[in-house]
């Protein structure tokens, strides 16, 4: 079974595409906002040369989605996936980011939870790299259930002076 990294994927409240040139305006309108990225180790990626690196860096990588409000259809984030350790079964989800209105409910483990369970359908784990000065990061980590991943032997698993590494190996439930 091959992994495709830019499926659709969707539920009642969010859409999952791959991500496309055209949505570069509509993305950018979300990620302007400095509020986004002030626990982020870029904390510069709102403005618009910093984040065009970003988006086109999406676009090469061919593994980028973009999140939808499937009430309105308006674009409220991405995310991608990246292959870290076939080997070992590890597939990373990271990059993401939503729009500042929709921080603090039920979209991030929407979202999260459509694409670790489609990931869990191809590999053992899916992994998180966190910034270890990103708290807001962490905390929705550990809210979906993901454990923090302490073992130096792995080379997947970041020094926690340079990042956190937080795994799921098990498909999220309602």
């Amino acid at each position: 079974m091959s992994f495709n990294s830019q499926p659709i994927l969707n539920n009642d409240l969010v859409i999952l595409r791959p991500l496309v040139k055209d949505d570069f305006e509509d993305l950018y309108a979300s990620a302007s906002d400095p509020l986004i990225w002030v626990q982020h180790q870029n904390h510069d990626r709102y403005t618009k040369e910093n984040f065009t690196t970003f988006f086109n860096d999406a676009l090469i990588s061919k593994s980028a989605l973009t999140i939808l409000d499937a009430n309105t259809n308006l674009i409220i984030g991405s995310s991608r996936f990246k292959i870290i350790d076939d080997s070992e079964s590890v597939v990373e989800i990271g990059w993401s980011f939503l729009d500042r209105a929709y921080w603090g409910g039920v979209y991030n483990r929407s979202f999260k939870k459509l694409m670790i369970n489609y990931a869990l359908d191809h590999y053992s784990y899916v992994i998180f790299y966190v910034n270890p000065k990103n708290y807001r990061s962490q905390k929705a980590m550990e809210k979906l259930g993901a454990t923090k991943m302490r073992y130096p032997e792995k080379p997947w698993v970041l020094k926690e002076d340079i990042g956190v590494t937080y795994a799921i190996d098990t498909p999220l439930k309602d």
